[in-house]
């Protein structure tokens, strides 16, 4: 995170999305922000808090693409949820700290992969020495009457095998390997919302009294080594350590992204399902601005902890959110509509475009697929005025009118003969003509 200036961080997600300027500004910023408040002295460090972000735009404009790509450059424990999967605690449904425990378990896995590559020479070599005691067994080698050259022959015997093993050898060879199963506790726990990961914790528990269970498996070299290199990195990993890292990192750098927020927000007056809607928010409160959360793996503090909200807004507005929770997210960025011009770069600029996709799958088949810069113009220009027409879906419109497209491409090849695939403007009416000119039709399809 130290070498990425909020200029560098919108240069990265400038490869994947296009337009949306002040969205793309604010997350840099917040992000950045979360390195800043890590050099402050201790007593200020705590009092720093992390300024929330609300994303207000339609469907298909990039809100959720800025949280997934923000999630990977960030190297920091991420989640997205959905916040109308949430319900008011004494509902149906899960209740908000699921979002603390899941976050926590999200970093659980960053730092155990980080402790594992740590490890990983160690544990490759650990698990060879397994598998040539396997091949070639220790046998009497320790006892006393053995003599010096026996025990010499026996050594030399075993630096072979070990050559040949790491030459590639013995992968085919099936050998039989001992392996230690975690004892299964078939319960469920059933109770109010949260219960599951009481449940959870109880088997945990259960499982852990439990002996555990050991069984030999045949597989071949080079799948035992997997298997071993595993093992043996887990049990070069202290866990402890892992849990209070995990920890840390949650507190500090944690990010949590809450999609649809404008689905928990109401606005006729508290009444109906709004009841239920608005007792969401009321959970959501204390995890925003900050408190301690029981997780298996500890009490995790949600202080700083850093929030970005995201909603289409369609019916309702940030206003109609409690006020308690507005004034938690200080930060509100409005994403624009998406026009024919940014449609055009949609299709061509990021690095996973829809058209390189769409060339790279059917490179598969040795079929070049070559778009030129007028059907590219006819796709875009399609797209905005279905989106006109119709609910606007934003870049998603796109997806349906490609696969529309080439639907026929992708079903005749491998085509004997046809070598390339040449996509112009004329092309693209007269495959799309017939769906256009029919409106019930192109609801459906389009």
């Amino acid at each position: 995170m130290k070498e990425m200036t909020p200029k560098q961080i919108v240069k990265q997600l400038d490869k994947y999305i296009i337009g949306q300027n002040s969205a793309k500004k604010s997350v840099a910023i917040a992000l950045r922000n979360r390195w800043r408040r890590q050099q402050v002295e201790e007593g200020l460090r705590e009092e720093i808090m992390p300024n929330n972000i609300i994303m207000i735009g339609s469907t298909g404009v990039g809100k959720t693409e800025i949280a997934r790509r923000l999630a990977s450059l960030a190297n920091a424990p991420f989640i997205k949820v959905e916040a109308s999967k949430f319900t008011e605690v004494g509902y149906v449904g899960r209740d908000v700290e699921s979002i603390v425990r899941d976050l926590m378990d999200t970093a659980v896995s960053m730092v155990t992969r980080e402790k594992e590559n740590d490890v990983i020479e160690i544990a490759e070599r650990l698990a060879n020495e397994r598998i040539i005691d396997i091949l070639y067994p220790e046998g009497n080698k320790q006892d006393t009457n053995l003599s010096k050259e026996m025990k010499d022959r026996h050594e030399r015997t075993r630096k072979r095998i070990r050559k040949k093993l790491e030459n590639g050898e013995f992968e085919n060879k099936i050998i039989e390997i001992e392996l230690s199963d975690e004892t299964t506790i078939g319960m469920q726990v059933f109770g109010p919302a949260g219960m599951e990961d009481i449940g959870m914790n109880i088997k945990d528990m259960l499982s852990g009294a439990l002996p555990k269970s050991k069984r030999t498996k045949k597989m071949s070299v080079e799948d035992a080594r997997e298997v071993l290199i595993e093992n043996e990195s887990s049990k070069l990993i202290d866990q402890d350590e892992v849990f209070r890292l995990a920890r840390d990192k949650t507190e500090n750098n944690g990010i949590v992204f809450l999609d649809e927020i404008d689905k928990v927000v109401g606005n006729n007056g508290g009444s109906g399902p709004d009841v239920s809607r608005e007792g969401v928010q009321r959970d959501l409160l204390p995890i925003v601005e900050g408190s301690n959360v029981n997780t298996k793996y500890g009490v995790v503090s949600t202080d700083h902890i850093l929030f970005i909200a995201a909603g289409a807004f369609h019916v309702s507005t940030p206003s109609d959110m409690i006020p308690e929770l507005q004034g938690r997210f200080p930060i509100r960025v409005e994403l624009e509509k998406l026009t024919t011009e940014d449609f055009v770069k949609i299709l061509t600029h990021p690095q996973s475009a829809l058209i390189k996709q769409y060339t790279a799958l059917l490179s598969a088949e040795d079929v070049e697929l070559e778009f030129n810069a007028a059907a590219i113009r006819a796709v875009a220009e399609l797209a905005s005025s279905v989106n006109n027409k119709m609910e606007n879906i934003g870049a998603r419109r796109l997806h349906t009118i490609m696969s529309t497209l080439l639907e026929e491409p992708l079903f005749e090849h491998p085509k004997r003969g046809q070598k390339k695939i040449k996509i112009t403007a004329k092309v693209v009416k007269e495959s799309l003509s017939g769906i256009l000119e029919d409106p019930d039709l192109s609801r459906y399809i389009l």
